[in-house]
């Protein structure tokens, strides 16, 4: 069977033909994907630890240093569904070496800064090219494990594999910025994308959607409206949240900018409901595990999120840790998310998606609301070892949340489908960034009002805003419960029919 663009396709290839790399030996893919994706993951906050070198090597003004991290998140965030449609009409192998490329590129670009300027707009094209490894790579992902125990297994470690980034690349932004400088940062991902880029047409498969009938323009339809309206209204929002903590929550910019993504989302829908081939088919959220599995990853995103950036101010502002002690107390997360992987992924195998995502909800919740209990003047091992542990089982929700957001999707929707779990957590974790910021410094601010010393001020805005980051987390545990199906392939195939017997 032959792809739009002329690829073979080797389910029903003739005897004898030649297999396209990958499809042999689909782990060799897979741990190159990964790796892509580790990567993109940890650029998500290997940056904040080195936020102060590069302010004083960079010269930047201390309200701009937020950029270097919002310019990532707001194209990352903002292009995901536009980047998986992309690589479901082009071929994902070719939109995820594309994205590669630009986020290797932009990456040493970002090494060679000498200004802040360069460097905040170096930073949005890193977020962009993300936006195109992303899905791709979970759709090839997807694509090259049939559905069942071995696709099970994939998505685990590919859930394991964005448990740790975060917490990773805290520890490697550390070190980095401690022994070698900032640039280094970056000159990783040089040196990774590289190698990478020259081993992927080698190892990695091409898959395209084949439109029914195999006619190419039908198969090559695009949603111009729908992608401008929705990438619009995703940027508009990521960057309202982002800015509100600097110019406040009800200010006319804020409210302005956040009513105008509301307006073009509601646009978005509109237009999906009418276009002949949507860029985002609305009947996919007839899939009732993919709908609930990314309405807690949304809530994932905004509590564990949330939850890093508040804990790394705390070690950094409170206890006056270095950035490479901040890393190393965050391995204690990265390294229990790696070990409960494996059990993971059995136990939603063999148990279901729903238990597995609300258990591991519960029990990170529980950790943030225990790290509300570190006093001002703490130690890691007496105050801070036990939620970091506890909060390790964030990879029982990213894993069954990889899960369920592909169960029952159909090949001509793996990469859309990618793309909405990871705009999902992006802009969850986008928004409890934001209002995790927005509640520690009013809370510290209070507090320096009425007299308190520094230390205690901070410490007390911090634990309310770990509060509600944990109150976040526990509010996914329902969810999970009342909108997640147990995953089984009877479960998948119903959904599956019932979301392709209605049209768009």
């Amino acid at each position: 069977m032959t792809s739009v663009d002329g690829r073979t396709d080797t389910r029903g290839a003739a005897p004898g033909t030649p297999a396209p790399p990958g499809t042999q030996r689909p782990w060799r893919a897979f741990a190159l994907l990964a790796v892509a994706y580790f990567m993109t993951a940890v650029d998500l906050l290997i940056v904040n630890v080195a936020l102060p070198t590069l302010g004083t090597k960079l010269h930047f003004a201390e309200s701009d240093l937020q950029w270097v991290v919002t310019a990532y998140a707001i194209t990352f965030g903002g292009f995901l569904l536009l980047g998986g449609r992309t690589a479901d009409l082009l071929g994902r192998r070719r939109m995820f070496t594309a994205g590669l490329a630009l986020f290797t590129a932009a990456s040493l670009a970002c090494a060679l800064a000498t200004s802040g300027t360069f460097l905040i707009v170096m930073r949005g094209l890193q977020g962009l090219g993300a936006a195109a490894v992303l899905p791709a790579a979970l759709s090839i992902v997807m694509n090259m494990f049939p559905e069942g125990a071995e696709r099970n297994k994939a998505l685990g470690i590919w859930g394991a594999v964005g448990a740790s980034g975060a917490t990773f690349g805290v520890l490697a932004g550390g070190a980095l910025t401690r022994y070698a400088g900032w640039p280094y940062i970056f000159y990783l991902n040089v040196v990774i994308g590289g190698v990478a880029l020259l081993l992927v047409r080698r190892v990695v498969p091409e898959s395209t959607v084949v439109p029914e009938g195999g006619q190419l323009a039908a198969g090559r339809r695009y949603d111009p409206l729908g992608a401008v309206t929705v990438t619009g209204a995703l940027v508009l929002a990521v960057y309202a949240i982002s800015q509100a903590p600097t110019v406040g929550w009800t200010a006319a910019r804020t409210l302005v900018l956040l009513a105008s993504a509301a307006v073009l989302l509601a646009a978005f829908v509109v237009v999906e409901a009418r276009a002949q081939a949507p860029l985002l088919p609305l009947r996919l959220f007839r899939l009732k595990t993919l709908a609930g599995s990314n309405a807690v990853g949304f809530l994932l995103g905004a509590s564990f999120y949330g939850y890093i950036f508040i804990g790394t101010l705390y070690m950094q502002q409170v206890l006056h840790y270095s950035a490479m002690t901040t890393g190393l107390a965050w391995l204690t997360v990265g390294l229990t998310g790696v070990v409960l992987a494996g059990p993971a992924q059995i136990l939603v195998t063999r148990a279901s998606v729903r238990l597995v995502m609300a258990a591991g909800m519960t029990l990170t919740g529980a950790g943030i609301l225990w790290a509300t209990q570190a006093p001002a003047h703490g130690g890691f091992l007496a105050n801070l070892a036990g939620p970091f542990f506890l909060t390790g089982t964030v990879t029982w929700v990213f894993i069954p949340v990889s899960i369920g957001a592909l169960v029952g999707v159909t090949e001509r929707d793996a990469g859309i489908a990618s793309g909405l779990i990871d705009s999902s957590q992006q802009l969850g974790g986008a928004i409890g960034i934001a209002v995790a910021s927005t509640v520690a410094a009013a809370r510290s601010r209070a507090m320096l009002g009425h007299g308190r010393a520094a230390a205690d001020a901070l410490t007390g805005g911090f634990h309310q805003a770990l509060w509600v980051c944990g109150l976040v987390g526990l509010a996914a545990v329902p969810v999970a419960l009342l909108l997640v199906r147990g995953l089984s392939n009877t479960e998948a195939g119903t959904e599956a029919e019932a979301a392709t017997a209605l049209p768009d």
